[in-house]
């Protein structure tokens, strides 16, 4: 069974998440070059998982061509290895606080894989959301 590992992580608070499959690595997508909700005060104390984070984010084309371009991607990968009989892939999302863009694009991605892929294992982990080290409780935003 192919066990997908998602991550949404900030660069400047913990930088990639490690491997703990034994591959070292897998695919890792940048997101801060989306315009970012934490900038916004109604948004700042919220995540990517917040329904009007979300409703943001869904309105924002580039992120939406971004995931699109992921899927593309990740759906090969996926395909490729679930033939191949392949355990683990890892795929991570970073941002500059581990807290809206690549929250939601993690979130995203995992109703994704859920759809087309129904065989395959998710485990998802937002690495600063677990920490409680995000955003305005780092000194960063977003």
């Amino acid at each position: 069974m192919l066990t997908v590992h998602l991550h949404s992580f900030s660069y400047k608070l913990s930088g990639i998440p490690a491997d703990t499959s034994g591959n070292g690595g897998g695919f890792v997508f940048d997101c801060r070059f989306i315009n970012n909700p934490g900038r916004l005060d109604e948004f700042k104390h919220k995540t990517g998982q917040d329904p009007d984070v979300r409703s943001f984010l869904d309105s924002q084309e580039h992120m939406q061509e971004f995931l699109d371009d992921v899927y593309d991607i990740t759906d090969r990968a996926i395909g490729n290895y679930l033939e191949r009989g392949f355990t683990d892939l890892m795929i991570s999302f970073g941002c500059t606080g581990g807290q809206h863009r690549s929250v939601y694009a993690a979130e995203r991605m995992k109703e994704h894989i859920s759809g087309k892929f129904p065989g395959v294992r998710i485990e998802l982990h937002h690495v600063q959301i677990e920490k409680g080290t995000y955003g305005e409780r780092s000194g960063q935003a977003g």
